[in-house]
C-alpha cells in the first residue's frame, strides 16, 4: 500500500479520516489568515450507503497540464481486486488508461498485465486515491476518465464483467467543449499468422490496443482477442475468438480457459461478425468518417473464409463497434511462417 501510494498516487486521504472527507487540495492564503483549497473533481462510490454516491465529476484544463481527480470507493460486501480506468480524448473512444509516467520497472509493481491496478488486500474495501489526469493536445473538447472496480479480471471494453463498483467519470473540458466529428480510427499492415498447435504463433488481433497476439500468451490478454487467423483446405478465414476452435477444427493451446485459471467457469471470449463486403478497395480507402460505418448491418457468421487480396470485410465486433477489414497480403499455407495481412477501420 505504502508503495502505491508513494509511487502510483498523487495523494490520498488520511487512514484516520473519513473516505468521504473533501478532497481539497492547498490553494494558499486569502489574505485573512485563512488557506484556500481547491476544489478537486471528486467520485464517490459508497456500496453500503448509495445516496452517498457521486457517480460525476468535472473539470478546466489546460493542454499540456494536468488535472487532479480523486476517487473515493467503498465496499461493504464485495472485494475489489482490480480498478480499471479508460481515457475518451475529444469523443474519439474509450482507450485503457494507464500512463502515470512511471518507468516499466515501477508499473510492474502496481499493474496487471492487461493494465489494470493491482489492489492490495488493504485495498479491497477502501479506496481512496488522486490521480494526475493528463489534459492531451487538443484545441476543444472533452477528455473523458471513467473509473471502476472488480472482483476479478475484467474488461476495458465492458465495465459490467465482473464488476464491484462504479462506473464514475471525470470529465476534463478544454476550451470550448465541443469535441469534433468523429473519424474512424485507422490500424494498417496487421500480420496474422498461422497458428500452431502449442500456441506459439502470433494469431490472434485486438481492435482495442492494436496488437497482435501469441495464444499462449495467458489469461490476462483473452478479453483483447477480438478474432484470430487461419489456413484450411486452402482457404484463408477468420474467425472470432469465441468459435475459433470450432471453426479451425483443431484445438489450438492456450485459447481455452483451463480449470487452474481465477473463475475459469466464467471466462468469456469475444464475439465478431463477418460477411463480404460489396465495396473495393479503393471504397475502403475513401472512408474517413465513423458515420459512414453506420449502414453495416450484423451479420449471423463469426468465420469468414475464401479470404483473397483486395476483398473488403464487413464486420462487427463484441462490443458493438463496426468496421472494414482489407486484405492487402496473403502468404497461403498452414504452416507457422505463412500468414495474411490486412488493414482494418473501426469506430471508435
Amino acid at each position: 500500500m505504502a508503495f502505491m501510494l508513494t509511487l502510483f498516487m498523487v495523494g490520498c486521504s488520511s487512514d484516520d479520516g473519513s473516505v468521504f472527507d473533501t478532497g481539497n487540495t492547498g490553494g494558499g492564503d486569502d489574505g485573512d489568515g485563512e488557506e484556500q483549497t481547491e476544489e478537486v473533481a471528486t467520485i464517490i462510490y459508497d456500496e453500503a450507503t448509495p445516496t452517498n454516491n457521486m457517480v460525476t465529476a468535472s473539470a478546466s484544463g489546460e493542454v499540456g497540464t494536468a488535472v487532479p481527480g480523486r476517487v473515493i470507493f467503498t465496499s461493504d460486501a464485495t472485494s475489489q481486486r482490480r480498478m480499471y480506468i479508460t481515457q475518451n480524448i475529444s469523443g474519439q473512444g474509450d482507450m485503457p488508461f494507464n500512463n502515470f509516467n512511471l518507468n516499466d520497472t515501477d508499473l510492474t509493481k502496481v499493474l496487471k498485465a492487461d493494465g489494470s491496478i493491482d489492489l492490495d488486500g488493504s485495498n479491497k474495501k477502501e479506496i481512496d486515491f488522486t490521480f494526475n489526469l493528463p489534459v492531451p493536445d487538443v484545441d476543444n473538447g472533452t477528455i473523458v476518465y471513467s473509473f471502476w472496480t472488480t472482483t476479478g479480471k475484467g474488461d476495458f471494453r465492458d465495465p459490467t464483467k465482473r464488476l464491484a463498483l462504479g462506473v464514475g467519470t471525470i470529465t476534463v473540458t478544454v476550451g470550448t467543449g465541443t469535441n469534433p466529428t468523429a473519424e474512424v480510427r485507422e490500424i494498417t499492415g496487421v500480420k496474422l499468422f498461422a497458428p500452431a498447435e502449442d500456441g506459439t504463433t502470433k494469431t490472434f488481433f485486438s481492435l482495442l490496443d492494436e496488437n497482435v497476439y501469441q495464444i499462449n500468451e495467458g489469461p490476462e490478454f483473452r478479453a483483447f482477442w477480438d478474432f484470430g487467423y487461419y489456413y484450411k483446405d486452402n482457404q484463408a478465414s477468420f474467425a472470432s475468438t469465441s468459435t475459433y476452435n470450432v471453426s479451425f477444427g483443431f484445438p489450438v493451446e492456450g485459447l481455452v480457459p483451463d480449470s487452474e485459471e481465477d473463475d475459469a467457469e466464467n471466462e468469456t471470449l469475444n464475439e465478431a461478425y463477418f460477411k463480404t463486403s460489396t465495396m473495393v478497395a479503393a471504397d475502403f480507402d475513401a472512408v474517413l468518417l465513423s458515420g459512414a460505418l453506420d449502414v453495416i448491418v450484423t451479420s449471423e457468421a463469426q468465420s469468414i473464409s475464401a479470404l483473397a487480396v483486395d476483398d473488403v470485410i464487413e464486420f462487427v465486433d463484441n462490443y458493438g463497434k463496426k468496421g472494414l477489414i482489407k486484405i492487402t497480403e496473403i502468404e497461403a499455407g498452414f504452416n507457422t511462417n505463412d500468414y495474411i495481412v490486412f488493414d482494418v477501420k473501426i469506430q471508435p
